[in-house]
């Protein structure tokens, strides 16, 4: 008999630690074979994931998925997270122009990129819950459309004039803060929220998990006729991922969970603030987003990975416990 042909997936993944055993070909696979697009910056090519369905297997960021599953997005959620991450360093004020606290937020004007963003999306959630800010209360600022084209900015939002840049106008005091990213782009910026890191580290341990930015998304028509594939794909980033080693694999600091419930809690919390924030008209029930990835292993022993993200040295424990034992366990 000849063999099968191996599947050839169009695929959008960034470039990071944990997908570089993977896309250098160090991981390989009988089943699959990639056709890694050119990837600079991962959020850039996201509007061509939702809006043109353009590749067959995409990283993509949770909130733009949430919304483009709510207009019906030809993709399946898989239970792999490629990039997470404390996030209460990445809202900023100008220093220059004198301190700035969380709870003075009211009536000033924050920037970010877009409104929809998940950075933006985890750090208003944040800080509404944990001091306090109104967020109705506070201009937003925006310089780029949302991902997911038939979503509206809510009338707190406001669009910065064209040619403006969003460093600039917090540096010329016409922005009181702003979400700036991972790193602080000018001397002169101070993080909003003390002690950051220890912030962010006391948040993760509390709230069960690290903030997901984002997830791995593989097209519906080949996750439901080549199931096969589907499989092979979480196979493969988890070990990839699995190829670097951490001290905060099996904890609640690890920021790359894999499995249902090893994502769940940082899930449910991000859906939440959407709704809070009028991202998505109502909650998303976590296990209705894997309904479609569970159904491809309901029948296989690798049911145990996908649900509770544990290594396949312990899916005889992980079925008879019934419990999140590896990725998700703290």
């Amino acid at each position: 008999m000849a063999e099968r042909a191996k599947v050839k997936l169009h695929t959008m993944l960034g470039n990071y630690p944990n997908t570089k055993a993977l896309k250098s070909g160090e991981i390989r696979s009988d089943l699959v074979e990639f056709d890694f697009a050119e990837v600079k910056v991962a959020n850039n090519l996201f509007k061509n994931v939702v809006r043109e369905a353009a590749y067959d297997v995409a990283e993509l960021a949770i909130v733009t998925y949430l919304q483009a599953k709510t207009y019906g997005t030809p993709y399946v959620l898989l239970p792999a997270v490629v990039v997470g991450r404390g996030q209460h360093h990445t809202i900023a004020y100008n220093a220059d122009r004198g301190a700035l606290r969380p709870s003075e937020l009211a009536g000033k004007r924050v920037g970010v990129r877009a409104y929809t963003v998940t950075t933006g999306t985890w750090v208003r959630g944040i800080l509404a819950q944990d001091y306090g800010v109104d967020l109705d209360k506070v201009e937003w600022i925006t310089f780029e459309d949302p991902h997911v084209g038939e979503y509206r900015d809510p009338d707190v939002v406001k669009r910065a004039p064209p040619g403006k840049e969003l460093v600039q106008m917090l540096l010329d005091g016409e922005l009181d803060a702003a979400v700036v990213g991972d790193k602080l782009p000018d001397p002169r910026l101070r993080h909003l929220i003390p002690n950051p890191d220890e912030a962010a580290r006391k948040w993760a341990q509390s709230h069960g998990g690290v903030p997901i930015n984002h997830m791995v998304v593989v097209r519906e028509n080949i996750a439901n006729s080549r199931p096969d594939v589907a499989k092979e794909l979480f196979r493969l980033l988890l070990a990839s991922k699995s190829a670097v080693k951490s001290p905060t694999d099996t904890t609640a600091l690890d920021p790359l969970r894999f499995g249902v419930e090893a994502c769940r809690p940082t899930l449910e919390i991000i859906i939440d603030y959407c709704v809070r924030q009028k991202l998505l008209p109502r909650k998303i029930p976590v296990d209705t987003l894997f309904d479609d990835t569970r159904a491809l292993w309901r029948h296989d022993e690798a049911w145990a990975i996908v649900t509770f993200g544990c290594s396949p040295m312990d899916w005889s424990r992980c079925l008879s416990a019934r419990a999140p034992i590896a990725a998700g366990a703290v």
